[in-house]
Parts: structure tokens; C-alpha cells; sequence
């Protein structure tokens, strides 16, 4: 299915296959694409990606020939793609091929500090998504509650978090 996506395919290369459809990276080309949880990509999978990153070229299901495609690729991982390397489940070579410029954020948990702003700004988006009128900002005493959560989910479930309160209130 990845391999659909991002690469596309030919009207019957597989079953349902009912039209051309191009992927991900034939409409990217010439600008960006963001791979989010590239650490979840089957080693099959990782072989191809590594395969587009080094030559450029794509073959969609059922073509017959490779396409030139020209992409930046921003990937993003929760997982430890290194210890994934030792654990031979990452290859090395498509780690290096992605890594160019790593940026590594903390999760929330490192950086309580940042809950207030954080809050702020998911309040003020569900807010404006939902026709929500505008609450004032949390209080001191729901921001050491929060503090204090360790957040496994991280930002996305401080998101979650506050678009439910605020559907419940």
C-alpha cells in the first residue's frame, strides 16, 4: 500500500487497480515531501525508498520503465533509528541517506516549560475549528495538573487533550 502511494501505479497492477493514479512523489516533484514515521517502513519497503533516494527515479506499480522525480524529503520517527541499526531492523544506509540535516526535538515530557504555549496554541485552533468561542487561558492550577502527566502521546495528545475538554465543556 506505501508502495502505491508514494510511487503510484498503472490501471491493473493489481486488483481495484482501476486507473493510472500517481503517487505521492510524482505530485511532490520539484518541492517537498514529508515522511512521517519513516522508523514503521518494512525492510522491503526501506530497500526501495533507499533505492529512489540514491538515483531519483521512481517505478510505479505496473510501469513499465522508471520516471525522473525530483523531491526534498523531510522524514520524521518517534522511534530510535540507531538502536533500530543495531537491532538490524533500519538499515544503516537509508539512515544515513535520510539523516543530512537531523533536527531531534524532546518529547513534551523533557520540556514542560513549553506546555503553556503549547496549550495556547491548540486551545486557539480547536477553538477557531470547532466555532468554539474564546475561553480564557488555563489556570495555574490545570497547568501543574498537566506538569505533571507524562505524556506518552506527547504533543498529539496534549492536541487531543484540549480539543476533548473543550468539546465537553
Amino acid at each position: 500500500l506505501i508502495e502505491s502511494e508514494l510511487f503510484g501505479h498503472r490501471k491493473g497492477a493489481f486488483t481495484d487497480a482501476q486507473r493510472d493514479r500517481r503517487g505521492a512523489l510524482t505530485q511532490a516533484n520539484g518541492g517537498t515531501i514529508f515522511l512521517d514515521e519513516i522508523g514503521e517502513i518494512s525492510p522491503v519497503f526501506q530497500v526501495k525508498l533507499l533505492r529512489f533516494l540514491e538515483d531519483g527515479l521512481i517505478q510505479p506499480l505496473g510501469a513499465e520503465k522508471p520516471e525522473p522525480v525530483q523531491v526534498r524529503v523531510v522524514a520524521a520517527t518517534h522511534r530510535d533509528l540507531r538502536g533500530m541499526i543495531v537491532a538490524g531492523t533500519f538499515r544503516e544506509d537509508l539512515y544515513y541517506r535520510l539523516a543530512g540535516c537531523e533536527i531531534r526535538i524532546p518529547p513534551l515530557r523533557e520540556r514542560i516549560s513549553d506546555l503553556p504555549a503549547l496549550g495556547e496554541y491548540f486551545q486557539q485552533r480547536s477553538e477557531q475549528e470547532l466555532g468554539l468561542p474564546k475561553a480564557g487561558p488555563p489556570s495555574q492550577e490545570t497547568l501543574s495538573l498537566l506538569a505533571e502527566h507524562p505524556w506518552p502521546g506527547n504533543v498529539r495528545e496534549l492536541g487531543h487533550l484540549i480539543r476533548r475538554v473543550l468539546i465537553e465543556v
